[in-house]
Order: structure tokens, then C-alpha cells, then sequence
């Protein structure tokens, strides 16, 4: 009996084994074998975002802009569309932008995502969403090695409508040596990221300068900063505190002048937010310009006001609205070319490549992917606003 049961164990545990590998298989898998889509019916569009925690005011404003441009575009290209938020806290790391991927690889009608807001979910979440041929469209998440250098941490599937960090990095750290005259700067991480690339960025521009520099590296779960400000130097110029939490940036600031030190605050394009981080004369920097100041904008303004009303126009929503029409310009291509039909999601990311918008780009002129890096845009340039005594933020560069 042995000799006939350990072959049947053996091919028992076999089975069992090849059914395990079946159902763990990535949802991404069997997702790119799904049936045709009908553009007749209404396609999904996934939005992956920290919609809580101390990066919520990023997500919140992006999800205000994002359903306005669900609400009016799809019908001018006789498209229907439904926006699905889904929450990654930044707090939580990966684990949350991991999670929120899966529930949306899992549904058949998803077509293309727009996101991750933050770097690090785009990095924990593109291979999985390009082996579920699902295109990935950021109008926030800045790291340059997201789409550039030997070592991509995402893949050809994701794509992103503003500049890169070395854009960024050096915008900033130029406007230190050669506006502000700093002679010593120490720059803050916290150890994820966005602010170990950008703050990376900065400090070789500031090296190469001849600028004295420190770094220290922070948990992003932090919330009092006394013991870091401790190890300010006395004779600092600036701190680079490029946190993906404006609240934070406010913290530090205050329990720096609460310790005599000088040195002004220079945040990235994460802490651009007038309602949390008020330190006068502090420095921020962000990828877009405020578009009250562009004419053409004046009809998508003022319905984005009607929808919210009380609320005022920022950085991070009107590039949330232009990766929208980004989506959707590439799903009308791929509609059309399928005559009425997408034979599988993918084909969205060989579309949006084809993307360009000449009228109507929200953030003004007109919209293209660099022919340097086509997952990039054409545009590189970021402002640098400072912050008034009344909190105000105004434009220095």
C-alpha cells in the first residue's frame, strides 16, 4: 500500500500546487486576457490617491478636479466614464497602493488609472498594473527615476503630466545659491520617495555649487521635529524640507524659530498647501502655475468653483484635470481605431503616446510628450512662490 499511496500523495500534492499557483496568480494575469470592451458602455477610470491622512489635502483636491473633468469631457467625445477613488495614505506605504491596485486590476470595466499621486505608489504599483495592461497617468508624482535612468522604478505603462524632480531639484537649489546666496544648507528625507529623490536632486546641484551641506533623514511617521531642528547648525541658510505633508513643514518651521535658528524653509512641491503651511517667508515650489491667471481658463474655473463652493483654486487639481483629459483623449483613439470597441486595455497604452492637446490645456499653451522621454511632457519649468505674512503665496520665479 505504500507503494501505491506515496505516488498518489505526490501527485495530490501536485495538484494542489499547480491550483495554488492558479489562484495566486496576479489578478494582472488574467486581466490582460479579458473579453473586448464596448465604448458604448461605461468604462472605469481607477484613481489612486491619499484621500486621508496627512497627504489627504493632496488627494482631496485632485478627487474635486478629477470628477469635474469625469462629469464634462466624456460627453464631448462621446465617450461615458466612472471615476473609482481609491485611498493609499502615505502613511501606510506601499501596502495600501498595493491593496487599492488589485481591487482595481480586478475590475473588468477598469480601463486605465489615473495615479498614483504620491512616487512611492507609482513605484509599488506600475509592474503590477502594466502585466493588467492597464495605463498609468500621474499628474503629481514627481521622481525622476520613475521614468528616467538605468534603474526605472516604473514601468513603459506609466506616464506622468508634469515635470520630473530634475526639474525640480534644480530649480530649487538654484534659486538657493543664486537668489537667497545660501552658503550652508541641510536637507531633510523621510524615508520614502519622493523626498529621498527630489531632496537628492537638489544636493548635488548645491554641491557643485560649493555649498556646504548636511542631510538628515526623518521617519515619515514623525510629528515633532525638536530633536532634528537641535541639529540645525546656527550658521544654516536654508533647510529643504520637501515632505509630502504640508502640516509638518508648518511644525518645523514654528519649532525652528521656537530655537533661534534662522534658517528659512524651503519646501518642495508636497508641502504647497496655503491652508497648512502659513511660516512667513518661507519657499515652496510646484510644477504648475496658478491658473486663475490664465484667461482661457475662466469657463473650468468657475465650474469647478460652483461644485465647490467656498473652497480655493490650488496647485494639485487642475494637472489632475489635464491627466483626465489625457486618459480620455487616448481611450476616444483607442474607441475609434477598435471601431467601437477595445479588444484589450492595453492598447490604451500605445494610444496615450499619440496624445497631444493644442486647444484647451488647462495649464496653458499646449500639451505633448517630451521626444526625449515620451512617458514625460515637453514642459520642464517649476515656480517657486513665497510665503507671505498674511500665509498668502506669491510667485518669485
Amino acid at each position: 500500500m505504500k507503494k501505491t499511496k506515496l505516488p498518489l500523495i505526490a501527485a495530490m500534492a501536485a495538484a494542489t500546487a499547480l491550483a495554488a499557483t492558479v489562484t495566486a496568480a496576479p489578478v494582472s494575469a488574467q486581466s490582460t486576457r479579458a473579453s473586448a470592451l464596448s465604448c458604448n458602455k461605461t468604462l472605469d477610470i481607477g484613481m489612486l490617491a491619499p484621500l486621508t491622512g496627512g497627504a489627504g489635502f493632496i488627494g482631496q483636491e485632485q478627487l474635486s478636479w478629477a470628477k469635474l473633468a469625469v462629469k464634462t469631457l466624456p460627453k464631448t467625445m462621446g465617450l461615458k466614464v466612472k471615476l473609482v477613488p481609491g485611498d493609499a495614505p502615505v502613511e501606510q506605504g506601499p501596502s495600501a497602493a498595493q491593496s487599492v491596485a488589485q481591487k482595481f486590476i480586478a475590475d473588468k470595466n477598469m480601463v486605465a488609472i489615473l495615479g498614483g499621486s504620491t512616487s512611492g505608489s507609482v513605484a509599488a504599483t506600475s509592474k503590477a498594473f502594466q502585466q493588467a495592461g492597464l495605463v498609468q497617468v500621474s499628474s503629481s508624482a514627481t521622481r525622476t527615476t520613475l521614468t528616467k535612468g538605468d534603474n526605472q522604478e516604473a514601468t513603459k505603462a506609466f506616464f506622468r503630466v508634469v515635470p520630473a524632480d530634475d526639474y525640480q531639484g534644480p530649480t530649487d537649489a538654484n534659486y538657493m545659491v543664486k537668489t537667497l546666496k545660501a552658503k550652508n544648507v541641510v536637507l531633510f528625507d523621510f524615508q520614502e520617495p519622493y523626498s529621498q529623490g527630489l531632496s537628492g536632486e537638489a544636493e548635488k546641484v548645491l554641491k557643485a555649487a560649493g555649498v556646504t551641506t548636511s542631510h538628515q533623514s526623518v521617519p515619515n511617521t514623525a510629528t515633532d521635529f525638536s530633536s532634528y531642528v537641535t541639529k540645525v547648525p546656527s550658521d544654516a541658510d536654508v533647510v529643504f524640507f520637501p515632505s509630502q505633508k504640508p502640516g509638518d513643514a508648518q511644525t518645523f518651521a514654528s519649532q525652528l524659530a521656537e530655537q533661534g535658528k534662522k534658517a528659512k524653509v524651503f519646501g518642495g512641491d508636497g508641502t504647497n498647501d496655503p491652508s497648512s503651511f502659513k511660516a512667513a517667508g518661507s519657499y515652496v515650489s510646484n510644477f504648475a502655475p496658478q491658473i486663475t491667471s490664465i484667461a482661457a481658463d475662466k469657463a473650468v474655473i468657475d465650474a469647478w468653483k460652483k461644485d465647490n463652493p467656498g473652497k480655493a483654486v490650488g496647485s494639485f487639481g487642475p494637472p489632475t484635470y489635464g491627466a483626465v483629459q489625457v486618459i480620455l483623449s487616448a481611450l476616444k483613439k483607442s474607441c475609434d481605431a477598435g471601431k467601437g470597441s477595445i479588444s484589450k486595455r492595453s492598447a490604451l497604452i500605445t494610444s496615450i503616446k499619440k496624445v497631444s492637446i493644442n486647444t484647451g490645456w488647462i495649464l496653458g499653451g499646449k500639451f505633448a510628450w517630451s521626444k526625449v522621454n515620451t512617458n514625460d511632457p515637453n514642459t520642464s519649468k517649476f515656480y517657486i512662490m513665497q510665503i507671505q505674512p498674511n500665509g498668502s503665496y506669491k510667485l518669485v520665479n
